[in-house]
């Protein structure tokens, strides 16, 4: 019996785990376009956007956006880690 509950304490972890790092995803994101519209009078770029887009100013936002997503990703994942624990 305790197999299944330390199997079952596993599974709500992985799950709050994802669950959690996908909210810090969406909330960096958010603040992301937030501090990019204030800073440049528009959102961010994104591959798709058609128009006047400098590679320069594309490059950018995709460095900032990929390494402020992962880094929010792994902060919530500990802090859901150490909360479980």
């Amino acid at each position: 019996m305790p197999e299944l509950t330390q199997s079952k304490e596993d599974m709500t972890a992985k799950i709050l785990g994802v669950v959690v790092a996908l909210g810090a995803a969406w909330v960096a994101q958010q603040v992301i376009n937030q501090v990019w519209t204030k800073a440049f009078g528009h959102r961010p770029p994104k591959a798709e956007d058609e128009g006047d887009s400098r590679f320069g100013e594309v490059a950018a936002a995709a460095t900032v956006t990929g390494a402020v997503v992962a880094l929010a990703r792994v902060l919530a994942t500990r802090g859901a880690a150490r909360f479980i624990k």
